[in-house]
């Protein structure tokens, strides 16, 4: 079914199905137009000009079953559309600067507006009805009371069933939203048609009250009418906001008016009983509506101090959380809070001495102490990168110190391999001809990683090439460069070094040891750890005497850090001196053995990070 048409049917049935069921049960039965006068409120609310048609067909249904006369049944219907259409022009009006959104009792400005429509909505409707009634009916009795009757039928009903309404259309979402119209409003022109309105309508109950002319009486309700359809007109120009959560002061309003409706339907049931219980033959009118009165009498003495304990409540504590709240807009992950207007905000309630102070003074210090966390995060995070531009540079230096071919020719071939844990590291390698016969071999590890020891190592690989030209014999290169380091060591690090020089001529390989690890020299086709004189580390001891000593190499000779043998796995087990001469014992090496052994030693760590420099020479005699 079209939608449009689902908003006017279900007005109209529940129109009648009202009317039907409580006037056959005597509630609210006034005599007048009965119950189902409070749902023009309701249906023009919800869903606009639809649900005033359709409430408006309704009672044209109804008034024919009671018998009206026609010429009444037109203006009462051209009148309950006006006040049914008159709600739902009034709630999206802007009246305070306020977000317009759908029916919704989320504050005490919505739960405001929607009791003042009500009741001008009310006045409008029963003053206009009562002067209707006057022309058709002159039962005395009757007419005294049908204004007052009239009002607190609709009021009552709108009351009741426009809360109710209203919270079974936010379960649904059956409700009509105006379109916005890109036109220009005379804002002043429906402000003077609105106060017109409303000052008209007053006049016109102090002329029933007065008891004045049926002609003047019918004067002014023209020009209800006539003010009320040029205020119809005007369009809609609002934006229909749609609140991106619940509100803390809905929840609270949702419960104070549940409180208000249980006052409610006890009034009816006192008002129905009020009649049975007294002589029948007094005017039902009379007793029910003094019922109406002493309930609305109940609900007023408890609904206007709970709307002021509300809005103080509203004022003093929702409002400054829903300030708190609008914090979370501001918040950008690594930013800085740029918003003075909400620092300035909160710094209205500094001066509270309650929670609320306390929380305003926690939050204004939340978000300098933010920015300027933030702030020297974006300073640290400049000063990390401009270091990290420069160990790039200082990684390329070190890298560029090592060598990078192998060297080749018919007499040995030799490679080496180093990767730091870090950018940077402490160890080093090297190897280079000295003349047509010596090649020197060097292999190093400073204590500790990073920079200081790169620093160590590229210093320490300076003096060894420096002190080769004019020293060949291998512990007086130790010896110099030990006093070298112990006399320039502030931060009082060390370095392990091996130190080799072979002739290709004699096959001898000449070297000498300070605290560096054990090598591997290969004889009979099996590999064993070299048995030499350990020394000690560089840049302890000063003026240390190393010793030179002097094997005759045919094979293979393994050079290597203690990066390797302390490589450790997720059980906290090393890859090991053990494991290592095993794996060079098992591999069948044809040229280069480096690959093989670093994807051994990756195996066997597993997803463990390097948490050491790693480096390698391997020599092999031709």
């Amino acid at each position: 079914m079209n939608d449009k048409l689902k908003k006017i049917l279900v007005p109209f049935i529940l129109m009648i199905l009202c009317e039907m069921i409580l006037s056959s049960t005597d509630v609210l039965d006034l005599g007048l137009y009965c119950p189902h006068i409070g749902l023009f409120f309701v249906c023009g609310l919800l869903l606009g000009p639809y649900g005033a048609l359709g409430g408006v067909l309704g009672h044209i249904v109804l008034s024919i079953m009671d018998g009206c006369a026609p010429l009444e049944i037109v203006f009462s219907s051209i009148y309950s559309f006006g006040v049914s259409y008159l709600a739902y022009k009034l709630w999206y009006t802007d009246f305070r600067n306020q977000k317009i959104m759908k029916p919704k009792l989320d504050n005490i400005y919505h739960l405001t507006i929607f009791i003042s429509i009500i009741i001008l909505c009310g006045l409008i409707f029963s003053i206009v009805h009562e002067t209707l009634f006057s022309f058709y009916f002159f039962t005395t009795d009757l007419k005294e009371y049908s204004t007052i009757a009239l009002f607190l039928n609709f009021i009552n009903i709108a009351f009741i069933t426009g809360i109710i309404s209203i919270w079974i259309s936010k379960k649904t979402d059956f409700i009509e939203t105006p379109k916005t119209q890109n036109k220009q409003v005379n804002k002043k022109l429906y402000r003077i048609l609105f106060y017109s309105l409303l000052i008209v309508t007053v006049i016109a109950l102090i002329s029933k009250i007065l008891g004045v002319d049926k002609q003047i009486l019918l004067v002014e309700t023209v020009l209800i009418g006539i003010l009320l359809f040029c205020y119809l007109t005007k369009p809609f120009v609002h934006k229909i906001e749609t609140p991106d959560r619940d509100s803390i002061i809905e929840d609270i309003i949702q419960k104070f008016l549940i409180i208000i409706l249980a006052i409610s339907f006890l009034g009816m049931i006192i008002s129905h009983f009020t009649y049975h219980i007294i002589d029948i033959d007094v005017n039902l009118t009379i007793y029910v509506m003094q019922g109406l009165l002493l309930t609305d009498a109940i609900i007023i003495l408890s609904f206007i101090p709970g709307m002021i304990i509300l809005r103080y409540t509203e004022k003093r504590v929702i409002q400054p959380l829903s300030s708190f709240s609008e914090i979370k807009k501001f918040i950008k992950e690594n930013e800085k809070i740029e918003s003075e207007g909400l620092v300035n905000l909160y710094s209205k309630y500094l001066n509270e001495k309650n929670e609320i102070g306390t929380l305003a003074k926690s939050y204004t210090d939340l978000i300098n102490h933010n920015n300027n966390y933030i702030e020297n995060i974006h300073k640290i995070e400049g000063e990390k990168e401009r270091i990290k531009a420069e160990l790039d540079i200082a990684s390329k230096i070190q890298d560029a110190n090592l060598p990078h071919d192998a060297i080749r020719n018919e007499n040995y071939y030799i490679t080496g391999y180093s990767h730091p844990a870090k950018e940077v590291g402490g160890d080093f390698f090297d190897y280079y001809e000295l003349d047509d016969d010596n090649l020197a071999i060097v292999i190093g590890d400073v204590s500790d990683k990073g920079v200081p020891a790169a620093l160590v190592a590229m210093i320490t690989q300076f003096i060894i090439k420096q002190i080769l030209t004019q020293e060949r014999d291998p512990s007086k290169v130790l010896y110099l460069i030990n006093n070298l380091l112990y006399e320039n060591n502030p931060e009082a690090m060390f370095v392990s070094l091996w130190l080799g020089i072979y002739n290709k001529n004699t096959k001898k390989l000449k070297f000498s040891n300070a605290g560096h690890t054990l090598p591997l020299i290969k004889k009979d086709d099996s590999f064993e750890y070299l048995d030499v004189y350990r020394g000690i580390i560089l840049a302890i001891l000063e003026d240390f005497e190393y010793k030179t000593e002097e094997i005759t190499l045919s094979n293979e000779l393994i050079l290597y850090t203690d990066g390797i043998t302390d490589a450790t796995n997720d059980n906290d087990e090393c890859y090991g001196e053990d494991r290592l001469l095993d794996f060079f014992n098992k591999i069948k090496i044809d040229d280069d053995p480096i690959n093989p052994l670093l994807n051994d030693i990756n195996n066997f760590i597993g997803k463990q990070e390097q948490f050491d420099d790693m480096t390698l020479i391997y020599l092999k005699i031709r």
